[in-house]
């Protein structure tokens, strides 16, 4: 009897294995993240946002921002224009998002006069003073990444899957700016309600908070309020968007790096 109750005891450990690694709706870690970007790709898009940039002591700092957003070929696009106030006026931000190689990012900075191209080791940092990334404004892409249920969590009034996102090597962590992430997301709808970021020591570095979904076409949806509070030098920065206008018909000619002036 011995050999049947070992083949039973693998057998269980085996079961206890793939219910701990499976959500009850039989989805797999990878699979709802998917899902969870696929609800929050809107398409071609415009929008206009402002940006509060608040320090440890309440002063804060105010931008205006213009973002345009479209994908041609298999390749995402994606425009920043910052158009208030007047330091940062003009200064431009563009990024590709490739799906099968790194993102390619470029700045214009009106006082310099000239285009940069943004390499790896400054897409972690901060995004004009905030407390947002560079890495922040553009998609990952989902190949690069390793993802773990952790479970679920009931997130104001909202139940959620837990998932942690692990960069499949330290080259991509560090373009990332974090070691890993945990993600709340909805079980209804897909869409993420907190992400929190750790830093290369495993602390808790930021979280995002993201509220005020609306529900676009197609069962997508996206917040109109990010904010960002980083846990370790008490700074919040805020996006509230102020118009969205989908399905906009945009040229390609006006994301390119010739085009940044």
């Amino acid at each position: 009897m011995k050999p049947i109750q070992i083949k039973l005891s693998v057998l269980t450990a085996c079961l206890m294995l793939l219910s701990v690694s499976l959500p009850v709706s039989g989805q797999t870690a990878a699979q709802i993240s998917k899902r969870s970007a696929e609800a929050a790709d809107i398409g071609p898009m415009e929008m206009d946002l402002t940006v509060f940039i608040r320090d440890s002591k309440g002063n804060e700092r105010v931008r205006q921002i213009t973002m345009s957003s479209g994908k041609f070929g298999d390749v995402g696009k994606t425009l920043i224009r910052f158009t208030a106030p007047a330091d940062v006026k003009g200064t431009l931000l563009l990024i590709y998002d490739h799906p099968d190689k790194d993102d390619d990012m470029w700045i214009f900075m009106p006082a310099l006069k000239k285009v940069r191209r943004i390499i790896s080791s400054e897409k972690g940092k901060s995004f004009m003073g905030s407390e947002f990334t560079n890495a922040d404004m553009s998609k990952p892409n989902q190949a690069d990444f390793n993802y773990t249920l952790l479970g679920t969590v009931e997130y104001n009034g909202n139940t959620c899957w837990k998932i942690e996102t692990t960069g499949i090597d330290t080259d991509i962590q560090k373009a990332s700016g974090y070691s890993k992430t945990v993600r709340y997301i909805d079980q209804k709808n897909y869409v993420s309600h907190r992400v929190e970021y750790y830093d290369f020591s495993g602390n808790l570095h930021r979280i995002q908070h993201l509220s005020d979904y609306k529900e676009q076409t197609g069962k997508t949806y996206f917040a109109h309020r990010m904010v960002m509070e980083n846990v370790q030098n008490k700074r919040v920065s805020e996006m509230i968007v102020n118009r969205l206008q989908m399905g906009t018909d945009l040229s390609e000619n006006a994301f390119s790096p010739t085009a940044l002036r």
